[in-house]
């Protein structure tokens, strides 16, 4: 495999670490707001506590992805530092604000109201401006004037598809999240917010597929490069259907203190619906991280140095799994946590 092969595809497995990661953070906030006044239900229980520690995991492989994409390919932040300026730097802003509020404002009663909408309101529009990265990268919305890169952003904001990735987005965010926090509430034992995850998770993972289709269908044509690249290669989209199939199927398994529904291998099948998917559409983006303007090999450091900092980012993963594995035992498997009043 080529260096800037490997290089994309090491930045591709950060990016969907983060963006599963960041569908349970956001969307946990989401439905903890939805449901914080709700007294019918510990939803808003579940999701915040499950939100309490991790937010800041969520944060770290942010950051890492951001430090490798630098990283790995130096000679690509001058034109996508121009391009995702405002995106980025808004979803930049809004995080900070997420951020000082889950520091500070636990220690303070009277501003949970204040956190809790926080929260929620950023919990959708961090990922739609994130998300809102792609259409931009497919090409048709980037011009170069003066050898310098333009981001025609009326002509963005005219596009279909633009509303198609972030309805995707979020609707992808809600579905794993609500998936997820069914599963953490069978491990809490708290039925009734596992009941009123379970009803989201029906309803929204159909959704999911019907709008991934459709953002697919609507790519402009100056994006047909990257449709013809996925009807040339089918295989694992076809490969994600099935374990988004599958997973869903187990939603309505008959298995817990009369409940319908086993989270457990839901979730494992849905990471790996996802799994397959992003892949996919990373394989069929390449070799073009913005088209046709800039390729992984215009943007690739120079290789030596790139298995030098391989190095570098194993050794900090050797420090960091053990902590995430403690993590785990700590705040998502130890039920003194899970079942705290």
């Amino acid at each position: 495999m080529h260096a800037s092969t490997l290089a994309i595809t090491i930045l591709w497995s950060f990016l969907f670490v983060y963006s599963i990661l960041g569908s349970l953070d956001f969307g946990a906030g989401f439905w903890g707001m939805i449901y914080g006044g709700n007294k019918k239900t510990n939803a808003s229980i579940i999701a915040n506590r499950f939100l309490s520690p991790t937010w800041e995991i969520t944060n770290v492989f942010f950051v890492i992805f951001v430090v490798a994409l630098v990283n790995f390919f130096p000679f690509a932040t001058t034109m996508l530092g121009s391009l995702l300026l405002l995106p980025v730097g808004l979803g930049l802003i809004l995080l900070t604000i997420r951020t000082t509020f889950m520091v500070f404002a636990h220690h303070v009663q009277k501003f949970r109201t204040v956190l809790r909408i926080t929260s929620g309101f950023t919990g959708l529009l961090i990922p739609a401006l994130l998300v809102s990265i792609l259409p931009i990268t497919l090409g048709g919305f980037v011009e170069l004037e003066n050898g310098y890169p333009q981001l025609l952003y009326g002509k963005l904001f005219q596009d279909p598809t633009l509303y198609m990735h972030i309805a995707f987005g979020l609707t992808t965010e809600l579905f794993i999240s609500s998936v997820f926090l069914m599963d953490y509430a069978k491990e809490a034992d708290d039925w009734s917010a596992f009941q009123t995850y379970r009803n989201h998770a029906i309803w929204l993972g159909p959704i999911s597929i019907i709008i991934a289709a459709l953002t697919i269908g609507t790519m402009p044509e100056e994006a047909s490069w990257i449709v013809d690249n996925i009807k040339a290669d089918p295989d694992w989209f076809i490969v994600s259907t099935f374990f988004f199939l599958v997973g869903y199927g187990f939603l309505f398994v008959r298995k817990y203190k009369n409940f319908r529904g086993s989270p457990r291998p839901a979730v494992i099948l849905i990471m790996l619906q996802y799994a397959a998917a992003i892949y996919a559409y990373g394989s069929a983006h390449l070799p073009y991280l913005v088209f046709p303007q800039l390729t992984i090999a215009d943007g690739f450091t120079n290789p030596t140095i790139f298995y030098q900092l391989l190095i570098v980012y194993g050794i900090g993963f050797a420090i960091l799994i053990p902590g995430f594995i403690l993590f785990w035992k700590l705040f998502l498997k130890d039920r003194r946590y899970l079942k705290q009043e």
